[in-house]
């Protein structure tokens, strides 16, 4: 005996033709939130962060799914005016603790909006940060890393940021020329000397300033981290290590269309993609 997928038990020799349409099952809020868990176990999360399902009934249907970075107004609106049943976003909403939803505050709006219109939040954060398949990861991978690792490893032997070799050493101007093509933005700020070698990289998304004092331990000749203080800066400067900033969301962002990609994929009954309307609150003046 066994089961075909309409869930009627059938012998053998009674398995449906190829003609007969098969039924697909539209997935649940749960469904996506475990399998985003499997992903990015919420375990990798740093302490202080808010990361799994945030707002809304697990047991809905999750017809239309968008992923983006932020949960902002633009994107809020964007997924009501779909028709989105949840959001899969990267930073946190709420982040920190809410005592009052009320439309006298910004994070109140946005999320009374959200309940209103029945779509559900969920966030990895930090868990896809460091992830096997997460931002660093990919970022380590998107710039041509070989021997990657964590670079402040777990005991799990997970662990958050990335560092690797590359083949053949390149000059810091190179590396953000690389790191450009990948991230498709024609700017970045870097702190360093352009002609320095650099063979060993490090890996950070978002706001990393943490992250330096492993780099420097990893013996690591550059890192690429989202944005940071201007004295992180002056301290990469005084040890020789190049930074390259592509800002927070140029950093992150492109991973999102990656979870759109693997939750379509995974979920192909469903409407799946990535945020049209988010841009970037940074502009060059």
């Amino acid at each position: 005996m066994f089961v075909c997928e309409t869930g009627i038990n059938a012998s053998s020799d009674q398995r449906p033709h190829a003609s007969v349409s098969v039924e697909r099952i539209m997935p649940s809020i749960a469904l996506i939130a475990a399998f985003l868990e499997q992903i990015a176990p919420a375990r990798l999360a740093e302490p202080w962060d808010n990361v799994g399902l945030l707002l809304g009934d697990r047991n809905q249907k999750a017809d239309r799914v968008m992923t983006c970075l932020t949960v902002t107004p633009t994107t809020v609106a964007e997924a009501i005016q779909q028709e989105a049943t949840l959001i899969v976003t990267h930073h946190p909403m709420p982040f920190h603790a809410v005592k009052r939803i009320t439309t006298d505050t910004a994070v109140g709006r946005l999320l009374g909006d959200l309940i209103a219109a029945r779509v559900a939040v969920y966030s990895a954060h930090t868990a896809y940060d460091s992830a096997e398949v997460g931002v660093n990861q990919r970022l380590a991978i998107g710039m041509g890393l070989r021997g990657i690792a964590p670079l402040i490893p777990h005991p799990d032997g997970q662990g958050a940021g990335r560092f690797g070799w590359l083949v053949e050493p390149v000059t810091l101007r190179e590396l953000a020329d690389r790191l450009k093509r990948f991230l498709a933005i024609e700017r970045l700020q870097m702190a360093g000397d352009p002609s320095q070698s650099v063979r060993t990289v490090a890996i950070a998304c978002g706001a990393a300033d943490e992250f330096l004092d492993a780099a420097r331990q990893n013996h690591c000749d550059a890192i690429v981290i989202g944005e940071t203080r201007f004295h992180t800066c002056l301290d990469a400067e005084a040890n020789g290590i190049g930074l390259l900033m592509p800002g927070h969301f140029a950093s992150e962002r492109f991973a999102m269309d990656a979870m759109a990609e693997v939750l379509a994929k995974k979920f192909p009954e469903a409407k799946i993609w990535a945020s049209r309307l988010e841009r970037d609150p940074l502009r060059w003046g």
